[in-house]
């Protein structure tokens, strides 16, 4: 079906002029003069046969139909914009970066700046996440995640750094004997796999579930007991003597690894060399201690 729309140019000047409520305003934005728009929403309101707005020239303010209008117009034009943008292969814009959270907080973040600096006009938008990678379902570009092969299928891969992990504790442990053991929801999993990699002997001490991954890092911090983390979350921690690790740390077997589409983009392309070259740079320069 054919759509009746008056003339874009006409819905752009009364869009502009209407969202800053000034014509002057919307001329700067659209880089056109102040006669312009005015003859644009002029020929709008002829075509549409209701005024768009009202008052003196200098205090304008929109009327019942302005307003309708202008509600519809703004999320059309955003909703183009947003489309333009995800089709457009520009080294502008944004990217979408799934990764899961204490990784986010832990290594990204206090690394990213280095990749804002370089590249400014690229914006990074961060979702935290662990679930296994979908492209034909998540609308990210890249994805950041820790496990084994195989990966999802329509994903280009590109290795990071394996995971190594350990037992962490607060300097203010003084043993590991009768400490609490400290376990998190997400990995379960975790002394379970370290005992059988280190082939150290059980532990005994009681046991404390923490939901989320980061819970139970503070409570290493504070003192609370000892848990398994991967060298990449304590680093810092270590280095600055908020946590100990006298085991130090071990392989488990998993690889952390960036995810991309099968198609190509550029934006996407520059954040995954940046940050293969972030994480050779930290493998080769901040390596973990072993026990």
């Amino acid at each position: 079906m054919a759509r009746n729309i008056p003339s874009l140019n006409a819905l752009r000047a009364f869009e502009a002029a209407g969202r800053h409520g000034r014509m002057t305003l919307a001329a700067d934005e659209l880089n056109v003069t102040h006669s312009a728009v005015s003859r644009q929403v002029q020929h709008l309101e002829e075509v549409l046969g209701v005024p768009l707005f009202e008052g003196p020239k200098n205090r304008l303010r929109l009327t019942e139909a302005g307003a309708v209008l202008l509600a519809g117009l703004s999320g059309a034009f955003d909703q183009i914009d947003a489309s333009v943008r995800a089709v457009a292969d520009t080294e502008a814009g944004s990217i979408d970066v799934s990764c899961p959270g204490t990784f986010t907080m832990r290594w990204l973040i206090p690394r990213l700046y280095r990749f804002q600096a370089e590249y400014p006009q690229i914006d990074v938008r961060l979702t935290a996440s662990s679930r296994p990678v979908d492209f034909g379902r998540d609308g990210f570009d890249v994805a950041i995640r820790v496990g084994d092969p195989p990966w999802p299928t329509g994903a280009e891969v590109i290795p990071l750094f394996p995971e190594q992990t350990g037992p962490v504790m607060a300097p203010t442990v003084a043993t590991f004997e009768g400490a609490a053991l400290l376990h998190t929801r997400t990995r379960p999993r975790a002394w379970e796999n370290w005992l059988a990699r280190s082939r150290a002997a059980p532990w005994i001490g009681p046991k404390v579930d923490y939901e989320h991954f980061y819970f139970m890092l503070e409570a290493a911090r504070a003192g609370l007991g000892v848990c398994v983390a991967p060298w990449p979350y304590v680093v810092d921690d270590i280095k600055a003597g908020r946590l100990k690790a006298p085991q130090g740390f071990i392989d488990s077997g998993h690889q952390y690894v960036a995810l991309r589409r099968a198609r190509r983009n550029r934006k996407a392309s520059l954040f995954c060399d940046w940050l293969a070259n972030e994480a050779s740079q930290f493998s080769s320069s901040e390596p973990a201690p072993s026990a």
